[in-house]
């Protein structure tokens, strides 16, 4: 029965005009797949990464810093749509503040950098066909974006769903579109060599890659890294940082006992009785930033030798394929995180970068907080706190979970948050221009309320009309 699966999903991937190296990647993880392998890693087989270095420690002086940057490209991760938030397109053209979208701050970050180093570094988007053409519309309003003969995207690939109780391609003729999904972000080292783009920047003198998803606006290109990576051969590197409670479901590194080698466990890859362990800020007490550094030369050794499959760890991710209908057919979705990779380069390292470095949009909560005086814009458009204390918690109910409704409750601007520590808000609230939040703020209501001008929240004076 699986065979007769994994034949025709071959069948509709060579149909679709997916790449071969694709289509031979999916064969093997659908061998995995077959073969009972979940993808868990116990944590009896590994132990906690220790002695990472610091980036503030990386020794470098400008000129090897200039040297190692004029053969760095950035790619960012930009196939994600923004349905969580209720947007239909990409996220990375949702505005972020002051009028500009995410990827109008990438693109205006790559232009700093430029300018401040004196080198033509290549931005490249890794979209996928839902979030090609409008992101491509925005950075066409930066002329000077483009370096000569390098693309400014290429498309991620496109796997079949299977059904979970035989592993075939699922069938949804209501919208055959939600039969297919991306193989998971690890898919960027198939999608760079399978559209060309990896020799096309080889040839063109490019020796490393700064990979990261491109709503983390603190994730610029740090020239101190890949100095590192030249000064000492390294092939590979991972950002991470400290972790917090609030980290705790994020991925983090470890060591295999059965090698040495360093793995990469997402939440995913961890059975049930394990979750204590995974938690465990103590235990395991750096998270995984998904900032990722590869020597694009010997990205391309590994793909020769081992036949274009990197052979990453499978994610199982089991849904229904219709997303929005919980009684549509259960699937399977077999995927790779990028950041596992690690485990496939020798001598490949960490480096524990600051909080700066990992800015994400997930949620409104997080827009909020990069919408409100607790950040603004370095002179290279980098994402500077304005403050040195913590981010406050901030927790909006379903009222703001999409952005048009977020937007019509903040029609103004963000409240301010600098003297903020939490911010909660129950019930349909909408804030007027200058309000200011001071300490642990609960704002609660079961009637529509809004919050008149000026006002300051604070602790003191629960915000209950």
């Amino acid at each position: 029965m699986s065979k007769d699966g994994l034949a025709q999903a071959v069948e509709r991937m060579t149909q679709r005009g997916v790449d071969p190296l694709a289509v031979h990647v999916f064969q093997d993880a659908y061998a995995q797949l077959e073969a009972g392998n979940t993808g868990l890693i116990p944590e009896s087989d590994i132990e906690p990464l220790t002695d990472v270095p610091r980036l503030e420690d990386l020794t470098s002086d400008a000129d090897e810093q200039a040297q190692a940057l004029a053969h760095t490209a950035v790619v960012k991760l930009n196939g994600g749509l923004g349905t969580s938030m209720g947007l239909s397109g990409p996220k990375s053209v949702l505005e972020v503040r002051d009028g500009l979208t995410f990827l109008d701050v990438v693109a205006r970050q790559v232009l700093a950098l430029r300018e401040r180093h004196g080198v033509p570094v290549p931005l490249v988007l890794m979209n996928s066909f839902r979030t090609r053409e409008q992101s491509l519309e925005v950075l066409a309003a930066y002329a000077d974006l483009p370096v000569d003969g390098l693309p400014l995207d290429f498309l991620q690939n496109a796997e079949p769903k299977l059904r979970a109780d035989d592993l075939t391609p699922v069938s949804w003729p209501d919208d055959p579109d939600l039969e297919w999904c991306p193989p998971g972000h690890g898919d960027v080292y198939v999608a760079l060599a399978a559209s060309g783009v990896l020799q096309a920047l080889r040839d063109k003198g490019f020796r490393y890659a700064f990979l990261s998803n491109s709503d983390n606006l603190g994730a610029t290109c740090d020239p101190a890294i890949p100095a590192w990576m030249a000064r000492e051969s390294i092939t590979y590197v991972s950002e991470v940082c400290e972790r917090t409670v609030n980290d705790r479901k994020g991925g983090h590194l470890a060591v295999r006992r059965s090698d040495g080698r360093v793995v990469l466990r997402e939440r995913a890859m961890v059975a049930p009785e394990d979750e204590q362990y995974f938690e465990d800020t103590d235990r395991h007490a750096l998270f995984h930033a998904n900032n990722l550094w590869v020597d694009l030369d010997a990205l391309h050794e590994q793909l020769e030798a081992r036949d274009g499959v990197l052979g990453l760890p499978i994610i199982i991710n089991r849904k229904s394929v219709d997303p929005s209908r919980s009684d549509s057919t259960p699937v399977i979705q077999v995927e790779s995180a990028m950041g596992t990779a690690i485990e496939v380069f020798d001598g490949s390292r960490a480096v524990h970068v600051p909080r700066r470095r990992f800015r994400p949009v997930k949620t409104t909560n997080e827009l909020l907080l990069l919408r409100s005086d607790l950040y603004g814009f370095g002179d290279g458009h980098e994402v500077v706190a304005q403050t040195d204390r913590p981010d406050p918690r901030v927790d909006l109910d379903g009222h703001y979970t999409l952005i048009d409704d977020f937007d019509a409750r903040f029609p103004e601007e963000a409240p301010s948050l600098v003297e903020c520590t939490s911010l909660a808000v129950r019930g349909d609230v909408t804030f007027g221009a200058g309000i200011r939040c001071v300490g642990d703020v609960v704002v609660e209501t079961d009637e529509p309320w809004s919050i008149p001008d000026g006002t300051t929240l604070s602790a003191e004076e629960m915000a209950v009309p």
